[in-house]
Protein backbone atom coordinates (compact mmCIF):
# COMPACT_ATOMS: atom_id res chain seq x y z
CA UNK A 1 0.00 0.00 0.00
CA UNK A 2 1.36 3.46 -1.05
CA UNK A 3 2.82 5.54 1.98
CA UNK A 4 0.76 8.47 3.68
CA UNK A 5 3.09 10.78 2.16
CA UNK A 6 3.03 9.66 -1.01
CA UNK A 7 -0.74 10.20 -1.03
CA UNK A 8 0.10 13.77 0.24
CA UNK A 9 2.91 14.63 -2.26
CA UNK A 10 0.23 13.27 -4.91
CA UNK A 11 -1.99 15.78 -3.81
CA UNK A 12 0.38 18.34 -3.54
CA UNK A 13 1.42 17.78 -7.60
CA UNK A 14 -1.88 17.37 -8.60
CA UNK A 15 -2.61 20.95 -7.36
CA UNK A 16 0.45 22.67 -7.95
CA UNK A 17 3.44 21.41 -10.73
CA UNK A 18 0.37 19.20 -12.80
CA UNK A 19 -0.95 22.61 -13.82
CA UNK A 20 2.39 23.49 -15.46
CA UNK A 21 2.01 20.62 -18.54
CA UNK A 22 -2.02 21.29 -18.58
CA UNK A 23 -1.32 23.47 -21.72
CA UNK A 24 0.93 24.85 -23.53
CA UNK A 25 0.89 28.42 -22.49
CA UNK A 26 1.07 27.04 -18.84
CA UNK A 27 4.19 25.61 -19.79
CA UNK A 28 5.48 28.70 -20.97
CA UNK A 29 4.44 30.80 -18.14
CA UNK A 30 5.97 27.95 -15.55
CA UNK A 31 9.39 28.45 -17.67
CA UNK A 32 9.46 31.58 -17.62
CA UNK A 33 8.91 31.83 -13.91
CA UNK A 34 11.32 29.48 -13.21
CA UNK A 35 14.29 31.34 -14.70
CA UNK A 36 13.84 34.06 -12.05
CA UNK A 37 14.69 31.87 -9.66
CA UNK A 38 16.13 28.98 -11.11
CA UNK A 39 19.75 28.28 -9.39
CA UNK A 40 22.33 25.21 -10.65
CA UNK A 41 24.74 25.18 -7.95
CA UNK A 42 24.15 22.51 -5.28
CA UNK A 43 23.03 23.13 -2.20
CA UNK A 44 25.47 24.75 0.50
CA UNK A 45 24.65 21.37 2.87
CA UNK A 46 26.60 19.12 -0.19
CA UNK A 47 29.06 21.46 -0.63
CA UNK A 48 30.53 21.12 3.01
CA UNK A 49 29.99 17.32 2.90
CA UNK A 50 31.79 16.55 -0.53
CA UNK A 51 34.93 17.49 -2.81
CA UNK A 52 33.13 19.47 -5.48
CA UNK A 53 34.93 21.00 -8.40
CA UNK A 54 33.44 22.34 -11.21
CA UNK A 55 34.54 23.13 -15.02
CA UNK A 56 33.27 24.37 -17.97
CA UNK A 57 32.43 22.28 -21.58
CA UNK A 58 31.11 24.23 -24.47
CA UNK A 59 30.53 27.12 -22.13
CA UNK A 60 28.29 25.31 -19.39
CA UNK A 61 29.01 24.10 -16.03
CA UNK A 62 29.76 21.14 -14.99
CA UNK A 63 30.13 19.46 -11.49
CA UNK A 64 32.16 17.10 -10.39
CA UNK A 65 31.84 15.04 -7.04
CA UNK A 66 34.96 13.41 -5.92
CA UNK A 67 34.77 9.39 -5.60
CA UNK A 68 35.90 8.01 -2.36
CA UNK A 69 39.18 7.23 -1.91
CA UNK A 70 40.38 4.21 -4.29
CA UNK A 71 37.48 3.96 -6.06
CA UNK A 72 37.21 4.40 -9.91
CA UNK A 73 33.60 3.80 -10.90
CA UNK A 74 32.23 7.09 -11.82
CA UNK A 75 28.21 8.30 -12.80
CA UNK A 76 27.24 10.32 -15.58
CA UNK A 77 24.03 11.71 -13.87
CA UNK A 78 21.36 13.47 -16.63
CA UNK A 79 18.71 15.64 -14.29
CA UNK A 80 15.18 15.74 -15.54
CA UNK A 81 13.19 18.51 -16.14
CA UNK A 82 11.02 18.36 -19.64
CA UNK A 83 14.31 19.79 -21.31
CA UNK A 84 12.96 22.84 -20.31
CA UNK A 85 13.52 23.54 -16.14
CA UNK A 86 17.03 23.49 -14.15
CA UNK A 87 18.50 20.68 -11.91
CA UNK A 88 17.00 21.41 -8.68
CA UNK A 89 17.58 20.49 -4.94
CA UNK A 90 15.86 16.95 -5.39
CA UNK A 91 18.24 15.75 -7.68
CA UNK A 92 21.44 17.17 -5.99
CA UNK A 93 20.21 15.58 -2.82
CA UNK A 94 19.12 12.27 -5.11
CA UNK A 95 22.94 12.75 -6.09
CA UNK A 96 24.50 12.97 -2.55
CA UNK A 97 22.80 9.77 -1.39
CA UNK A 98 24.14 8.28 -4.20
CA UNK A 99 27.86 9.53 -3.84
CA UNK A 100 27.66 8.80 -0.45
CA UNK A 101 26.52 5.15 -0.47
CA UNK A 102 28.31 4.38 -3.02
CA UNK A 103 31.40 6.04 -3.29
CA UNK A 104 31.28 6.37 -7.12
CA UNK A 105 32.49 10.09 -8.56
CA UNK A 106 29.32 11.65 -10.11
CA UNK A 107 29.75 13.78 -13.11
CA UNK A 108 26.81 16.36 -13.42
CA UNK A 109 26.51 18.58 -16.43
CA UNK A 110 24.55 21.65 -16.73
CA UNK A 111 23.48 20.96 -19.86
CA UNK A 112 21.54 23.43 -22.07
CA UNK A 113 18.14 23.80 -21.71
CA UNK A 114 14.51 24.62 -24.18
CA UNK A 115 13.69 27.02 -25.37
CA UNK A 116 17.15 28.87 -25.19
CA UNK A 117 18.83 26.27 -26.84
CA UNK A 118 17.53 22.75 -28.63
CA UNK A 119 18.59 19.11 -29.05
CA UNK A 120 21.52 19.89 -30.82
CA UNK A 121 23.09 22.33 -28.34
CA UNK A 122 22.19 19.75 -25.19
CA UNK A 123 23.63 16.49 -26.87
CA UNK A 124 26.48 18.38 -28.39
CA UNK A 125 27.40 19.28 -25.00
CA UNK A 126 26.70 15.87 -23.08
CA UNK A 127 28.58 14.10 -26.17
CA UNK A 128 31.70 16.55 -25.38
CA UNK A 129 31.70 15.73 -21.43
CA UNK A 130 31.16 11.87 -22.25
CA UNK A 131 33.66 11.88 -24.56
CA UNK A 132 36.11 13.44 -21.87
CA UNK A 133 35.28 10.92 -19.24
CA UNK A 134 36.15 7.91 -22.20
CA UNK A 135 39.90 9.82 -21.49
CA UNK A 136 39.72 9.59 -17.90
CA UNK A 137 38.17 6.34 -17.35
CA UNK A 138 37.35 3.68 -18.78
CA UNK A 139 33.85 2.89 -20.27
CA UNK A 140 33.58 -0.46 -18.01
CA UNK A 141 33.35 1.92 -14.88
CA UNK A 142 30.71 4.31 -15.87
CA UNK A 143 27.63 4.61 -15.70
CA UNK A 144 24.71 6.38 -16.59
CA UNK A 145 22.09 7.80 -14.58
CA UNK A 146 18.88 10.16 -15.28
CA UNK A 147 15.43 10.79 -14.70
CA UNK A 148 12.65 11.90 -16.40
CA UNK A 149 14.12 13.93 -19.48
CA UNK A 150 17.85 12.89 -18.32
CA UNK A 151 16.81 8.81 -18.76
CA UNK A 152 15.62 9.87 -22.14
CA UNK A 153 19.31 11.49 -23.09
CA UNK A 154 20.84 8.75 -21.34
CA UNK A 155 19.30 6.28 -23.90
CA UNK A 156 19.62 8.62 -26.74
CA UNK A 157 23.62 9.67 -25.90
CA UNK A 158 24.43 5.76 -25.48
CA UNK A 159 22.71 5.22 -29.05
CA UNK A 160 24.95 8.35 -30.40
CA UNK A 161 28.02 6.99 -29.53
CA UNK A 162 27.53 3.63 -30.92
CA UNK A 163 26.70 5.69 -34.36
CA UNK A 164 30.02 7.15 -33.75
CA UNK A 165 31.94 4.25 -32.57
CA UNK A 166 32.44 5.30 -28.97
CA UNK A 167 32.01 2.52 -26.76
CA UNK A 168 28.97 2.24 -24.20
CA UNK A 169 28.72 2.90 -20.53
CA UNK A 170 28.60 -0.47 -18.25
CA UNK A 171 25.07 0.04 -17.16
CA UNK A 172 22.05 2.29 -17.01
CA UNK A 173 20.29 3.46 -14.49
CA UNK A 174 16.86 5.14 -15.96
CA UNK A 175 14.29 6.83 -13.13
CA UNK A 176 10.92 7.27 -14.76
CA UNK A 177 12.67 7.91 -18.14
CA UNK A 178 10.73 9.37 -21.06
CA UNK A 179 11.34 7.09 -24.28
CA UNK A 180 8.57 7.44 -26.61
CA UNK A 181 7.50 11.34 -27.35
CA UNK A 182 4.93 10.15 -30.32
CA UNK A 183 1.64 9.31 -28.19
CA UNK A 184 1.34 6.32 -31.00
CA UNK A 185 0.64 4.21 -27.45
CA UNK A 186 -3.09 4.66 -26.33
CA UNK A 187 -2.84 3.62 -22.82
CA UNK A 188 -0.52 6.87 -22.65
CA UNK A 189 -4.36 8.70 -22.89
CA UNK A 190 -5.27 6.98 -20.10
CA UNK A 191 -2.89 6.83 -17.74
CA UNK A 192 -2.62 10.93 -17.80
CA UNK A 193 -5.76 10.42 -15.92
CA UNK A 194 -4.08 8.97 -12.89
CA UNK A 195 -1.04 10.72 -13.23
CA UNK A 196 -0.82 13.54 -10.47
CA UNK A 197 2.38 15.13 -12.33
CA UNK A 198 2.20 15.07 -15.77
CA UNK A 199 -0.24 16.52 -18.55
CA UNK A 200 -0.06 15.44 -22.55
CA UNK A 201 -0.58 19.27 -23.81
CA UNK A 202 2.40 20.56 -21.63
CA UNK A 203 4.67 17.46 -22.72
CA UNK A 204 4.00 17.85 -26.03
CA UNK A 205 5.04 21.65 -26.08
CA UNK A 206 8.50 20.86 -23.98
CA UNK A 207 9.09 18.52 -27.12
CA UNK A 208 8.14 21.11 -29.59
CA UNK A 209 10.24 23.61 -27.75
CA UNK A 210 13.54 20.96 -27.67
CA UNK A 211 13.15 18.67 -30.23
CA UNK A 212 14.68 20.97 -33.37
CA UNK A 213 11.81 19.39 -35.85
CA UNK A 214 12.66 16.48 -35.72
CA UNK A 215 9.70 13.84 -36.24
CA UNK A 216 8.27 12.49 -33.15
CA UNK A 217 9.48 8.77 -34.10
CA UNK A 218 13.17 9.88 -34.44
CA UNK A 219 15.43 7.97 -32.52
CA UNK A 220 16.99 10.79 -31.51
CA UNK A 221 13.85 11.95 -29.54
CA UNK A 222 11.97 8.13 -28.79
CA UNK A 223 14.99 5.83 -28.60
CA UNK A 224 12.34 3.34 -28.41
CA UNK A 225 12.12 3.00 -32.17
CA UNK A 226 16.22 2.94 -32.16
CA UNK A 227 18.75 0.47 -31.99
CA UNK A 228 17.98 -1.31 -28.34
CA UNK A 229 21.07 -3.49 -29.14
CA UNK A 230 23.88 -1.16 -28.10
CA UNK A 231 22.45 -0.92 -24.81
CA UNK A 232 23.98 -1.81 -21.66
CA UNK A 233 22.31 -3.77 -18.74
CA UNK A 234 19.74 -1.79 -17.19
CA UNK A 235 17.88 -0.96 -14.08
CA UNK A 236 14.25 1.00 -15.13
CA UNK A 237 12.09 2.12 -12.49
CA UNK A 238 8.85 3.45 -13.38
CA UNK A 239 5.27 3.56 -11.20
CA UNK A 240 1.42 2.89 -11.88
CA UNK A 241 0.40 6.43 -11.65
CA UNK A 242 3.30 7.97 -14.27
CA UNK A 243 1.81 8.03 -17.60
CA UNK A 244 4.93 7.92 -19.05
CA UNK A 245 4.59 4.00 -17.79
CA UNK A 246 3.17 2.21 -20.66
CA UNK A 247 5.85 3.35 -23.11
CA UNK A 248 8.89 2.38 -20.23
CA UNK A 249 6.56 -1.57 -20.14
CA UNK A 250 7.47 -1.46 -23.88
CA UNK A 251 10.59 -0.57 -23.92
CA UNK A 252 11.54 -2.91 -21.68
CA UNK A 253 10.08 -5.86 -23.18
CA UNK A 254 11.66 -4.21 -27.09
CA UNK A 255 15.31 -4.02 -25.43
CA UNK A 256 14.83 -7.38 -23.69
CA UNK A 257 14.11 -9.06 -27.15
CA UNK A 258 17.11 -7.31 -28.28
CA UNK A 259 19.52 -8.94 -26.49
CA UNK A 260 19.90 -6.41 -23.31
CA UNK A 261 19.33 -7.28 -19.52
CA UNK A 262 16.76 -5.22 -18.06
CA UNK A 263 16.20 -5.60 -14.64
CA UNK A 264 12.30 -2.89 -14.34
CA UNK A 265 11.68 -2.08 -10.95
CA UNK A 266 7.30 -1.25 -11.35
CA UNK A 267 6.33 0.42 -7.95
CA UNK A 268 2.57 -0.03 -7.75
CA UNK A 269 0.92 3.67 -7.01
CA UNK A 270 3.63 5.90 -7.35
CA UNK A 271 4.27 8.94 -9.78
CA UNK A 272 6.99 10.29 -11.80
CA UNK A 273 10.17 10.19 -10.46
CA UNK A 274 9.50 9.14 -7.34
CA UNK A 275 12.78 8.54 -6.45
CA UNK A 276 13.93 11.69 -5.76
CA UNK A 277 11.34 12.67 -3.34
CA UNK A 278 11.75 11.32 0.67
CA UNK A 279 9.47 8.84 1.20
CA UNK A 280 9.40 5.01 2.17
CA UNK A 281 8.79 4.33 -1.69
CA UNK A 282 11.88 6.23 -2.71
CA UNK A 283 14.07 4.79 0.33
CA UNK A 284 13.33 1.37 -1.48
CA UNK A 285 13.99 2.68 -5.04
CA UNK A 286 17.49 4.09 -3.74
CA UNK A 287 17.86 0.57 -2.51
CA UNK A 288 17.31 -1.08 -5.35
CA UNK A 289 19.70 1.75 -7.19
CA UNK A 290 22.61 0.83 -5.11
CA UNK A 291 22.07 -3.48 -4.96
CA UNK A 292 22.30 -3.18 -9.24
CA UNK A 293 25.18 -1.08 -9.46
CA UNK A 294 27.01 -2.96 -6.75
CA UNK A 295 25.70 -6.36 -8.41
CA UNK A 296 23.52 -7.58 -5.58
CA UNK A 297 19.90 -8.65 -5.32
CA UNK A 298 18.01 -5.97 -4.15
CA UNK A 299 15.58 -7.90 -1.58
CA UNK A 300 11.85 -6.88 -2.01
CA UNK A 301 10.47 -5.98 1.45
CA UNK A 302 7.19 -7.67 2.62
CA UNK A 303 3.88 -6.04 2.44
CA UNK A 304 4.94 -3.99 -0.72
CA UNK A 305 3.53 -4.23 -4.68
CA UNK A 306 6.92 -3.91 -6.24
CA UNK A 307 7.24 -5.63 -9.11
CA UNK A 308 10.96 -6.95 -10.81
CA UNK A 309 8.43 -7.64 -14.19
CA UNK A 310 6.48 -5.75 -16.69
CA UNK A 311 2.71 -6.08 -15.84
CA UNK A 312 -0.24 -6.71 -17.37
CA UNK A 313 -2.18 -4.09 -19.43
CA UNK A 314 -4.75 -3.76 -16.49
CA UNK A 315 -2.41 -3.56 -14.05
CA UNK A 316 -0.58 -0.57 -15.48
CA UNK A 317 -3.88 1.61 -15.77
Amino acid sequence: MPSLKSHFVSFVLRYSRKKAFSSPENLQRWIAAARKTEDHHPPVSLQQRFDIQTRAVDGFPVYEIAPRAGERKRILYLHGGAYVFEITPYHWHLIADMADRLGYAVTVPIYPIAPEHDFHAMFGMVGDVYRQMLYETEPEDIVFMGDSAGGNMAVVLTMMAAEQGLPPPSRHVLISPGLDVSLANPEVFEAERNDPWLGIAGGREAIRLYSAGMLPTDWHISPVYGDLSVLPKTLLLTGSRDLLTPDNLIFAQKARSAGVEVELVYEEGMFHVWPLIDMPESRRARQHIVAFLNDVGAPISQGTRTSFEAPSAEAAE
